[in-house]
């Protein structure tokens, strides 16, 4: 009877053993966790608060003699993001680099048309040097179509950009060194149909004539605007003389093109006609912001047009669709259609420095 009494307790020891186990690997988890998401916590904040200058070399062969070496910085997506005390991270990141242009394609303003983190940002940049912009998708219209104190036909935000130096495109830009010409093109206006909306403007601003006397305040806002489309119109039909098939276009877009929309806009252009997508050396956009919330090694989480892990080549850096290059700016700032995907998760700003070569550059 006493040797089955101790057979109860036989294996009291090891259970023992368990339960201690049990409770201090809970105990390690608990501990563990809380460093974990601290450093990664901590590791992100380094990482996305760091902004980075990334450098492409772009070989474009018919590239004339005199635009060798020339270098284009990109920006895109600042939706109106400090980084530092007046761009102080931006700054830092750009140190002594040298450019041709900085081009800008759109979504620069804050939220509700912030522009005072983009005129900083531009503050640091060389006066003289030529500064391109392009209006993204949350930025807003840049003509001002509705009464307000003054007879400019510009938004506010836009004024304080021109003031700037900063020249908003609606129509082919082209620098010329030597014997090369380069143009920067809003995508847009290679599928244009100047007659059909030069139509659609002047029977616009007919009909505002016949009632004239009845005009009111915004009226007369909108009449200045289509005025002004009309002589926008006439110009850009005008410079589009102007292109040969050896200028070099850079094509602007916020939203990237995709490769079936490229090849459409090469097959149904006028072969003869150099102002042409075919005859482009470089498209540059922005819109993704490389995807704000990326895995290390593993690319974007979630982009809403493009769905779940998306691959990189459609929303940053270089690829090629049609054989044309276009470079996709892995963005500034954290856009607002990233619906509760706030800030960049291991995801550095970044500014882009591309540099045009006739030879390949390493």
């Amino acid at each position: 009877m006493a040797r089955r009494e101790r057979n109860r307790y036989i294996f009291a020891p090891n259970g023992k053993s368990r339960r201690e186990g049990r409770h201090g690997f809970r105990n390690g988890v608990l501990i563990f966790l809380p460093l974990l998401i601290a450093g990664l916590l901590i590791s992100n904040f380094i990482v996305s608060s760091h902004v980075e200058l990334e450098k492409e070399y772009l070989t474009i062969l018919n590239l004339p003699e005199d635009l060798e070496q020339y270098s284009i910085l990109h920006l895109s997506d600042l939706h109106g993001a400090e980084l530092g005390e007046r761009q102080k991270a931006i700054r830092t990141a750009l140190g002594t680099t040298r450019y041709s242009c900085v081009v800008m394609t759109g979504d620069m303003l804050g939220d509700h048309g912030e522009v005072q983190p983009l005129l900083d940002l531009i503050a640091l940049m060389p006066a003289e040097t030529p500064k391109y912009y392009i209006p993204g998708d949350t930025d807003g219209d840049w003509l001002e179509s509705r009464a307000h104190s003054t007879l400019s036909i510009h938004t506010e935000w836009a004024e304080k950009l021109m003031a700037a130096g900063v020249t908003i495109l609606d129509r082919p830009v082209s620098e010329t060194r030597g014997k090369g010409t380069i143009w920067f093109v809003p995508e847009e206006l290679y599928t244009l149909d100047l007659d059909r909306m030069g139509e659609v403007y002047r029977s616009q601003l007919e009909e505002m004539n016949r009632r004239a006397t009845a005009l009111t305040a915004d009226d007369a806002a909108r009449s200045r605007v289509l005025e002004y489309q009309l002589e926008r119109l006439e110009a850009i039909r005008e410079i589009r003389k102007e292109f040969k098939p050896t200028d070099i276009q850079i094509v602007l877009t916020h939203t990237p093109l995709t490769r079936e929309y490229v090849k459409d806009m090469i097959t149904w252009g006028e072969k003869e006609e150099a102002f042409s997508m075919r005859y482009a050396g470089l498209i540059l956009a922005g819109h993704y912001n490389g995807g704000q919330w990326r895995i290390p090694f593993r690319g974007a989480v979630y982009v809403p047009e493009l769905g779940w892990f998306p691959e990189d080549s459609l929303i940053r850096g270089m690829s090629y669709p049609e054989g044309i290059p276009q470079y996709i700016s892995p963005g500034l700032g954290s856009d607002p259609h990233y619906e509760n995907m706030p800030g960049r998760i291991y995801n550095p700003p970044t500014l882009t420095l591309i540099t045009l070569s006739r030879r390949k550059l390493k």
